[in-house]
């Protein structure tokens, strides 16, 4: 079945995660995409991993990035010099009949490189033109180089407001902000060929780490905005304790989000075994069990580590009361209610095999996503692209010649 978005035609020049990702997203969906890259390829493909976890995957005598495998499948890559004159001759060819153009290059190398929006919409006025800064294309830090780690986990709040006070903040997992921010952008791809399909006009658009970021957590920044910041959260003293993590018997931990809580007070006293606290004058209400928080969270630390995690899920199952264990990442990817929603897919490497990946999050019932490519080597699609662009055999070696194509 044919995928979505079938008969797009997307330009990728994007390096390392966040354009990547929104990029793969629309190939699973059904778009052509085509990687555009510099010869010596994206720069994640010679990352080492920082956690001294191999990226790699070694099986049959081969050896690929996984790290680049899930960002890039369902591409085809041109490996193309755009500093001579040929390679931008190629380039301006394949702009012409493309709908979307995506890079997280820097905005200054882009214009260096006449890459601007000005620039390639005389080329193809029905252009959709997708950046992505760091900090956004304005202002003191528009030339600062942008990273998740940097421009949203840390420059937004998010990487304090996580921390309880008097601790250090967290360090962010890999590309958090990257995936998020990409999501954005692809949220306004979507929007731009919707009023192109309307009106015929192409449009340009950007999206930043710092402002994704800020969105993110616009519950805090909108508190901020009006002189009341959220303090950071101590989860000794959380205001409600049935929206708090306990730790269990065995060491595990479970999350309690149940906001309405005097509502569901009485089924969790049923579901602790504490049913004598439903008529107890220190917690008669939110409000009250507010007030004697710390008493009570400390109450509950005693209780929970009573019984395991499975013992404890089985009573707030019971007793209606709303949670969710807190597993690692080896635990997700064994989940059979994430197996049941198709969360994981399976794309054939020629030389590895099949590989497992992370599927993207949306699911079309009529027009299923699907992974049908695995990420490409460097221009591995050169020659082939080339040749449906009308050059021919000779055209293609003499490119070779001339150290415009690998």
């Amino acid at each position: 079945m044919a995928g979505i978005l079938e008969g797009v035609k997307v330009l990728e020049m994007g390096h390392v995660v966040v354009v990547p990702a929104a990029a793969a997203t629309m190939g699973d969906w059904g778009a052509d995409v085509l990687k555009v890259e510099p010869l010596t390829g994206d720069m994640a493909r010679g990352f080492k991993s920082i956690e001294k976890v191999s990226p790699y995957i070694r099986k049959n005598g081969a050896e690929i990035s996984w790290y680049f495998t899930y960002l890039n499948r369902n591409k085809r890559s041109i490996a193309l010099n755009l500093k001579s004159p040929a390679g931008r001759e190629v380039f301006d060819k394949l702009i012409m009949t493309y709908d979307v153009f995506m890079s997280n290059y820097q905005v200054s190398s882009l214009e260096r490189m006449n890459l601007d929006y000005a620039t390639l919409s005389k080329i193809n006025p029905r252009l959709i033109y997708s950046i992505v800064t760091g900090y956004g294309s304005k202002g003191p830090d528009k030339d600062e180089r942008g990273f998740d780690h940097t421009a949203a986990w840390a420059r937004s709040g998010i990487q304090h407001a996580l921390a309880e006070p008097g601790v250090p903040p967290p360090m962010e997992r890999g590309g958090m902000m990257d995936r998020v921010t990409g999501a954005h952008e692809l949220s306004g791809i979507m929007a731009a060929l919707y009023y192109r399909e309307k009106t015929g006009k192409g449009q340009a658009l950007e999206v930043s780490l710092y402002h994704a970021a800020v969105w993110t957590v616009s519950e805090d920044i909108q508190a901020a905005l009006l002189g009341t910041p959220l303090p950071q959260k101590d989860r000794t003293k959380a205001e409600n304790p049935l929206f708090n993590y306990y730790r269990t018997k065995e060491g595990r931990y479970f999350q309690l989000a149940m906001l309405q809580s005097d509502v569901q007070w009485p089924g969790f006293c049923q579901a602790i075994g504490r049913t004598e606290w439903q008529n107890d004058p220190r917690f008669k209400d939110m409000d009250i069990r507010g007030v004697n928080s710390r008493e009570l969270i400390k109450m509950l630390d005693e209780i929970f580590i009573t019984k395991t995690r499975p013992e404890w899920e089985q009573l707030f199952k019971t007793n209606d009361c709303i949670y969710g264990r807190i597993e690692k990442p080896d635990e997700v990817v064994q989940d059979p209610q994430a197996f049941a929603n198709d969360f994981f897919g399976e794309v054939q490497h020629p030389a590895i095999g099949p590989i497992k990946l992370v599927n993207t999050p949306v699911r079309f019932t009529q027009n299923p996503g699907s992974l049908r490519l695995p990420a490409p080597e460097v221009g591995q699609h050169t020659e082939e692209v080339l040749l449906e662009f009308g050059y021919n055999w000779d055209d293609i070696g003499k490119l070779k010649e001339q150290g415009v194509i690998l």
